[in-house]
């Protein structure tokens, strides 16, 4: 009986959403968007924030091992490690049943033209005691294969670059691959979906992590003990899983005591010089999650405001079906009343009209969806690692997460209208006869059009602060240009060249790329600002050595003649770096403007001597002065600190190239790296960045607040200006007698349009005032995500309110004119 009950009222509620497609539809998009914007978000979120790596096992067990220092009075958490700490850890904690070391960085992968860096994980054979899995072919390395001082050079593959490189097949295995210096063994293809513990682009290959560092940071073949008997190279991280059983807090307490032993056997081991104390020693059994901290990442940060944001947004368009439906159930007042007059339970008419609301609910679920998976593709390449493929159709707890805001929206947009259908004087409703249609107040219609507005200020005004934070950012002068430029790095890889080979290959590019038609200039250059730093301490008659060098790192280029023109940095004054400065010549300079000025504040710059790295060292004569730039250590400060130096005098056998190109530097890039690849030698080869790849790290979290708010906030404006627009559209349908009456007693066509639109802004202004408090009191939490923005900003606050009122009254006017036009005779004579 129930569930012959259940379909009456499916079948009754179809019946009547046919009969009204254009109510349908609209209430279908407006619940649509809503659900789809958080559906997408939800699979961005779930990502960076819970979902534990694939294939995982015990993941609630799992952590990611956090060191904790405070230098100066300051606390600061770090998880990259020195592989001795990582040995102590492991040797000295009992709380643990798992401890594996990884590593994950850009390595060559291939040999000749066909070399690309691409992303590969150094791990311990203990790693694979995390997951859960069978290898698709083959099988992983062991322990046997991951020793002191060398491993063994086999590697396992991920199953996307089986298939891309070796077409899947199993001939792959016995197969030898290239990776950085090292001519590995494959081993095995791991399973398709798992992605270890990758947080920016996905590994193709896996090799043991004594293997890796045993090639990379072994610089004499004598000395194969360095890397991992010396506490001197941070490179690492450490992940440990908990024995059933053990509490974090008692896992941290063992960490800690740990990393004491640790520092204090560092100590020990270094007699010849003097390691600062560390106040607070601490460890810490973090997330596995990098994102979620303990120190969360900026776009980790900002993924959460964005959450929010896409939550209110949804509550906006419920809102909005919310009075649709509200204004549908008071016109259908008679209908009601007739069919409680004929037996039917007040409980029963509840469950007609709840089923009716959730019908909405699950078509615009399944619109929401498409949208989802469409606009959610945006949403995955701004947030989540790139190469990361994440279906929003195709993944279950995305899917569960939609299932859920589909029943929520469903029950609180048919909780009103339901509510509302069983209020009401039975007999009232029935004699209004042929005046069903009248108009009726109704403060539940009103509250939700002042809640639709009041979110739409907090949008509007994260948006706002967002945009500034980000037009602050653009504007500050970097002292070069970003667009034209291309890094190139040199990778020699095992070729075995002496320093003036080294130095005559970078030459060689130089003028290889020179010769290039889309090429307008090319120097070399030791670093990169935003991502490689080199700095020494610094000596200057007249300066306390130790507060000169606290200042900041005074940071260096190595340049060759041409890099100031390349960069688009201006020689103030003075001279450039010239072909004459070779290694033989005087040592000289270029100093920022900066630098000269903290230096020689009352003096000229020009001709001051500099001492580098020691105060034994022959002066470095400053001979030019060049404009400010701004580089990843001083992004956002006023001391820019940074000098240039002949590259032949200070790092001959360093660094790559920056090519300046005449059109776009990212569509350039692949045919710079081809044409300079011919000139690399062996197994060498180059890389090719564009800079604005480089920088864009950098500004992320603002770039992506802005688009982010802008979009939902802009997409929330238009829902309640839509919903703003059907209320007072019904509400002058409803009031045509009324309208028709004051016309005939001579009100003019002003005072009707006057009449309708003080009713859209009153509602408006209510609005903005409560969310305008809301807003304000919000900004204390969004305030660390701004730059050079107050969260009380004025302006902000003064252009979203303008915002709201020029919506409202849009949206007013056009009910307004039709009232304006509403013929007395006819109105009259509808009564």
């Amino acid at each position: 009986m129930r569930l012959e009950s259940i379909w009456q009222d499916v079948t009754y509620a179809v019946r009547g959403l046919r009969k009204k497609p254009g109510f349908t539809i609209a209430v279908v998009l407006t619940l649509a968007l809503g659900i789809g914007a958080n559906a997408a978000m939800f699979g961005v979120v779930d990502r960076l924030l819970f979902r534990a790596p694939s294939l995982m096992q015990d993941p609630d067990r799992v952590h990611r091992v956090y060191l904790v220092r405070t230098f100066d009075g300051k606390e600061g958490y770090g998880s990259w490690f020195q592989y001795t700490r990582y040995e102590d850890l492991k040797r000295w904690t009992t709380s643990f049943d798992v401890t594996a070391a990884m590593s994950e960085s850009e390595v060559a992968v291939g040999v000749g033209d066909n070399a690309r860096e691409m992303r590969v994980g150094a791990v311990s054979a203990s790693y694979w005691k995390l997951f859960s899995m069978r290898p698709e072919i083959g099988r992983v390395f062991t322990a046997a294969e991951d020793t002191t001082p060398v491993g063994a050079p086999v590697t396992v593959l991920s199953y996307s670059f089986w298939q891309s490189r070796y077409g899947g097949k199993a001939d792959a295995l016995g197969q030898r691959l290239k990776i950085a210096k090292v001519d590995y063994e494959i081993i095995g293809v791991l399973p398709a979906g798992f992605t270890g513990m990758s947080e920016e682009r996905p590994n193709v290959a896996w090799v043991p992590i004594t293997t890796y560092a045993a090639n990379e940071f072994t610089w004499n073949p004598k000395d194969l003990q360095n890397w991992f008997q010396k506490y001197n190279i941070s490179w690492m991280q450490m992940l440990a899983r908990r024995k059933a059983g053990v509490s974090v807090e008692a896992s941290t307490a063992d960490l800690t005591n740990a990393f004491k032993r640790s520092y204090a056997k560092q100590r020990e081991m270094s007699p010849g010089t003097t390691l600062p104390e560390i106040a607070k020693p601490r460890a810490v059994a973090g997330s596995v999650l990098a994102a979620r901290g303990p120190q969360p990442s900026e776009v980790s940060k900002v993924a959460r405001w964005v959450s929010g944001v896409a939550i209110i947004v949804m509550l906006i368009a419920a809102a909005n079906v919310a009075n649709l439906l509200l204004a549908r159930a008071l016109r259908r007042r008679r209908e009601v009343a007739v069919r409680l007059a004929l037996g039917v339970t007040r409980a029963r008419l509840m469950s007609q009209l709840l089923t009716e609301s959730l019908i909405l609910a699950v078509l615009g679920g399944g619109v929401g969806l498409i949208i989802a998976q469409w606009g959610g593709a945006m949403l995955r390449s701004q947030f989540l690692p790139s190469g990361e493929s994440v279906s929003v159709t195709g993944d279950g707890r995305t899917m569960l997460f939609a299932g859920a805001a589909v029943l929520f929206v469903g029950l609180i947009t048919g909780l009103a209208p339901a509510l509302q259908s069983g209020r009401g004087d039975l007999t009232t409703s029935l004699k209004s006869g042929a005046r069903e249609g009248t108009y009726h107040r109704s403060r539940t219609r009103v509250a939700l059009l002042v809640i639709q507005g009041a979110l739409s200020v907090v949008l509007l005004v994260g948006a706002g602060l967002f945009v500034r934070s980000l037009d602050n950012v653009r504007s500050l002068p970097l002292g070069y240009d970003v667009d034209p430029l291309v890094w190139v790095g040199v990778e020699e890889r095992d070729e075995k060249l002496n320093e003036a080979e080294q130095s005559a290959l970078r030459y060689r590019l130089r003028d290889a790329a020179m010769g290039l038609p889309e090429v307008e200039n090319a120097a070399r250059a030791v670093t990169v600002p935003f991502w490689m730093t080199w700095n020494e301490d610094i000596y200057v008659v007249g300066h306390d050595t130790a507060a000169l060098n606290r200042l900041g790192s005074f940071n260096i280029q190595g340049a060759s003649p041409e890099y100031l023109a390349t960069m688009g940095t201006r020689l103030v004054r003075g001279r450039n770096i010239e072909a004459s400065d070779t290694k033989d010549a005087p040592s000289v300079m270029v100093a920022s403007a900066s630098m000269a000025k903290v230096l020689w504040p009352d003096k000229d710059a020009l001709g001051q001597c500099v001492r580098v790295g020691s105060d034994t060292v022959p002066c470095t004569t400053v001979v030019g002065i060049a404009a400010d730039i701004r580089s990843s250590d001083d992004f956002t400060g006023e001391n820019h600190l940074y000098y240039y130096r002949p590259v032949d005098q200070m790092a001959a056998t360093k660094g790559g190239l920056f090519v300046r190109v005449r059109g776009d530097a990212a569509r350039s890039a692949e045919s710079i790296r081809r044409a300079l690849q011919k000139t690399m030698p062996g197994s060498a080869y180059v890389t090719v960045k564009p800079m604005s790849e480089i920088y864009g790290p950098t500004i992320r979290s603002w770039r992506l607040g802005a688009t982010m708010f802008v979009a939902f906030g802009s997409l929330a404006l238009v829902l309640a200006a839509i919903g703003l627009y059907s209320v007072i559209a019904y509400n002058v349908v409803q009031r045509t007698h009324e309208m028709g009456v004051r016309v005939a007693f001579g009100a003019q066509v002003k005072d009707v349009i006057r009449l309708v639109l003080g009713e859209g802004l009153r509602v408006t202004v209510i609005g903005v005032v409560i969310g305008g408090a809301v807003a304000l009191y919000a900004g204390r939490w969004v305030a660390p995500l701004l730059f050079k923005v107050k969260p009380t900003d004025p302006l902000v606050f003064g252009g979203v309110v303008a915002v709201l009122l020029v919506a409202a009254t849009l949206a007013s006017l056009i009910p307004a004119l039709r009232a304006a036009r509403v013929d007395p005779n006819v109105a009259l004579r509808s009564e």
